[in-house]
């Protein structure tokens, strides 16, 4: 989850909120991609989550890549939370699952280099104190009280918070990892196609990279149980956001959603202030219960915008946010999926063509049925029935198409293009399987139902 922002003066007029997103608008010359990943840590004798501190810790791990690798600490409280390093960060989430942010690239093979090199960083270090790290989902094993709370402001409050809202809040807090990547858009317009397609098509991402079958020790009868935890949060902010795809939207309809989202906090001096519940509008005012007569800043809406958790999300770039955690080869493939279906005009286009006639219960009969069922999902949508493998063949097309029409060659030329990233997923259209459904066959045929040979098989 982000860290709190700054930089931002007091905000006079309402227009400085729609603004703040529009300043996030760049010549495609400047579009760059940034992607992030979050991984579980155990300890390797015990198999259990590991700690904040001790021998065998987040912590010793965040101190290993500061000492070691070159990275910069970023602390709370006396805390050491974080670290950053040439404009990438790796930071906590809540239950400890430790999470990379990568630096703006222009490329794929850029992209690919920076995921490496942090995993082999973060191995070297792993082995040294003897924990490792699961690319999945969701956490297989572990239940709630397994799993320890950083010691980080925002979370104390938000854990609280998704205690009272939803049914899966502190799931999702604790045992859930995704991969997502954050893209640039040149106008309102190509915000609003961007966000359109990106809504729409999540599903497809969900399903390919479902890789989350296993919870508290056996199936749980749906190939992305994180897809399940997101539909079971909170109604307030979370979902497919369908006034996205209503005539009008624009930077000003985003305001007007984010708006009304209940806040979580407000960020002063080092601290987290309770705001849960409360209403940005009325801290527009003067009027937020907890910060009586004092009005917010651009860091403060900046901040709001970071506790929106719909498929994909506006800030000064588009985040998407449908996919599982997963194995090595998928955090370079999902930048490559979305940047091949959104970098390219004729692709977005293309896509966009593919999905415009969907309604808003067809794309949320999509999201529902690739969390449970990923490529064998079938929706009988508004414009007939809908087969997710069919659908999956059908983007990936278009984004192989789109990474192609990019041209990014890649090792000094020796790589023609981005599109080889995009091979683990054509694998998974032809065979019909993802990463969930190569985990309940390994259940059923090679680990006897015992759980605890995917710390073996699915480590990094």
């Amino acid at each position: 989850m982000s860290i709190p922002q700054s930089g931002g003066g007091p905000i006079e007029r309402h227009e400085q909120l729609a603004q703040y997103l529009a300043d996030g608008c760049k010549p495609k010359e400047r579009w760059r991609i940034g992607t992030e990943h979050e991984k579980f840590g155990y300890c390797k004798d015990t198999q259990k989550p590991i700690p904040y501190e001790g021998e065998r810790s987040v912590l010793a791990v965040l101190e290993g890549l500061r000492d070691l690798h070159g990275w910069a600490p970023l602390e709370e409280n006396g805390k050491l939370i974080g670290l950053t390093k040439g404009g990438a960060n790796v930071s906590l989430e809540p239950g400890g699952q430790l999470e990379l942010s990568g630096a703006p690239l222009e490329t794929i093979h850029q992209t690919c280099d920076e995921v490496n090199q942090h995993l082999r960083d973060v191995k070297d270090i792993a082995d040294k104190v003897g924990v490792g790290f699961l690319g999945l989902g969701a956490a297989p094993i572990w239940k709630h009280d397994d799993m320890p709370l950083m010691p980080k402001g925002r979370y104390k409050l938000m854990d609280g918070y998704m205690q009272k809202v939803g049914e899966a809040g502190t799931t999702m807090m604790r045992r859930t990892c995704t991969v997502q990547v954050n893209l640039d858009f040149e106008s309102e317009a190509d915000m609003v196609q961007k966000m359109r397609v990106a809504i729409a098509l999540q599903p497809v991402a969900t399903a390919l990279f479902a890789n989350s079958p296993f919870f508290e020790g056996k199936p749980n009868g749906m190939k992305s149980y994180r897809s399940w935890v997101w539909r079971h949060l909170d109604n307030d902010r979370t979902g497919m956001v369908p006034f996205v795809f209503e005539e009008g939207f624009g930077f000003e309809r985003w305001v007007q959603y984010a708006l009304d989202v209940p806040m979580y906090f407000v960020y002063r001096d080092g601290k987290y202030i309770d705001a849960l519940g409360q209403s940005f509008r009325d801290f527009l005012d003067g009027k937020l219960p907890a910060l009586p007569g004092e009005t917010p800043t651009l860091s403060d809406w900046a901040d709001h915008l970071t506790t929106l958790f719909p498929e994909a999300r506006v800030k000064q770039f588009i985040e998407m946010r449908g996919a599982d955690g997963g194995p090595w080869r998928r955090l370079c493939a999902l930048p490559a999926f979305w940047v091949g279906l959104t970098y390219d005009q004729g692709a977005l286009d293309a896509a966009w063509d593919l999905v415009k006639h969907w309604d808003a219960p067809t794309r949320e009969a999509l999201r529902v049925a690739a969390g449970d069922q990923a490529l064998q999902a079938r929706v009988e949508g508004n414009t007939g029935l809908i087969d997710m493998r069919d659908l999956a063949r059908e983007v990936l097309a278009i984004s192989r198409e789109g990474l192609r029409a990019r041209n990014r060659p890649g090792a000094g030329g020796m790589i023609p293009d981005e599109r080889h990233f995009l091979h683990a997923l054509e694998d998974s259209v032809t065979d019909g399987k993802v990463p969930a459904d190569e985990l309940l066959e390994h259940y059923e045929k090679d680990w006897d139902h015992d759980l605890s040979h995917i710390y073996d098989a699915w480590a990094y």
